[in-house]
């Protein structure tokens, strides 16, 4: 087999199983550990994996990265959707809610149509969209202004401008990642000052948020782990984010008929 050959196997490997040893690449291709490494090493420079102890994975996301809504819609979808049906149960009719921008803050809107006498407060393009086409008499809906991010997001100077002085009972905040050495994050900047103002201006915050976002850190901080009243993930979520997650927030709720 040839190196470039070798190599196209060895990243299909990665990309389909997330990561590979060293060990079992030299068993199945039938090479040295040496070329292994050698193969890896080349993989990483040209940015297509990254080297670990032993083997190697592929890249995490960077910081800044921030994928389209589109590309986030079609992630994860049953475990946002059993999420979005939990978070509901949250609202009742008479309230003001905020939703932050999101697919799963989006899913969520889809089971909000329904709720009577609600104020709706969004920075979501997506969001306002499903209350639209779903109109009440007996409903508000306020968008705000700001920039348009990949995501869809409103953000900058004019929605702080714009939400500055609202007050809600409870803010939805869909989020990038969260950790517990950063918190709640985003890979935007502009979006994660906005996001900020959301929580300021929210009396309960609820993380509605998917096991996948455990341990991915976007670039900026909108809060901390402990400012959650609420966080609200699926099945998958880790043991280990399990056993941080009720230490530090208010409440952590597992969504049923997430697997």
């Amino acid at each position: 087999m040839l190196a470039q050959q070798r190599q196209q196997t060895i990243l299909e490997r990665v990309r389909a199983s997330g990561g590979v040893r060293v060990a079992d690449l030299v068993r199945e291709l039938g090479v040295s550990d040496m070329t292994v490494r050698r193969d890896l090493e080349s993989l990483a420079e040209r940015g297509l994996l990254e080297k670990v102890h032993g083997g190697a994975t592929t890249l995490g996301p960077g910081s800044t990265e921030e994928p389209g809504f589109t590309a986030k819609s079609a992630r994860q979808q049953q475990e946002k959707e059993a999420i979005a049906r939990r978070a509901a149960q949250l609202v009742g009719p008479g309230t003001a809610v905020a939703l932050s921008a999101g697919t799963t803050t989006w899913a969520l809107a889809h089971h909000l149509v329904s709720v009577p006498d609600l104020t709706v407060i969004t920075n979501s393009v997506p969001v306002a969209d499903v209350f639209h086409r779903t109109p009440r008499t007996d409903r508000t809906v306020v968008l705000t202004g700001g920039v348009r991010t990949p995501s869809d997001a409103l953000v900058g100077p004019v929605a702080v401008a714009a939400i500055r002085r609202l007050h809600v009972d409870t803010l939805f905040l869909g989020v990038h990642g969260m950790s517990v050495r950063a918190g709640f994050t985003t890979p935007n900047l502009l979006e994660s000052e906005t996001d900020r103002e959301l929580v300021a201006a929210a009396h309960r915050l609820v993380v509605p948020v998917d096991h996948t976002k455990w341990n991915i850190v976007g670039i900026s901080t909108i809060a901390d782990l402990a400012e959650a009243d609420v966080v609200i993930s699926d099945q998958g979520l880790p043991a280990e984010a399990r056993a941080e997650l009720t230490e530090r927030v208010g409440e952590l709720i597992i969504a049923e008929g997430t697997q």
